[in-house]
């Protein structure tokens, strides 16, 4: 079997692996939207705190193997805990992704909203 990678794994292999996960548990009745919108943004702020004041260069954050492991982990934290919201609301992830890009799109136009400036007309 081929290893796992972004370039070779579906959406639809995380929302079951998370569904998996918590239906082996019995936790479905604790995962409700706002719990896990809750969950979600605690592991926010660890992703968060692993950064707090370490500096903004990143070649300094790439150099530290400890600190890029405990951004992966917090960041699959979040990850797993949006994967959660998702299957509880029987959203799909890919319309919803290109949807809120498109009004993005319209919103931000990149004739007003260029090199981290905004132009007014």
């Amino acid at each position: 079997m081929d290893e796992i990678h972004d370039q070779n794994t579906l959406v639809s292999f995380f929302k079951k692996e998370v569904n998996n996960f918590v239906n082996s548990r019995n936790w479905k009745k604790y995962h409700t939207p706002k719990n896990l919108i809750q969950a979600l943004m605690i592991e926010a702020a660890e992703l968060s705190q692993c950064l707090l004041f370490k500096g903004d260069k990143i070649e300094h954050i790439l150099k530290d193997e400890t600190l890029l492991a405990n951004i992966s982990d917090e960041i699959a934290d979040v990850f797993i805990y949006l994967i959660s919201i998702i299957n509880v609301l029987g959203l799909d992830l890919t319309k919803a992704f290109i949807g809120k890009m498109e009004k993005n799109k319209s919103k931000y136009s990149v004739k007003e909203f260029n090199n981290g400036k905004y132009y007014k007309k």
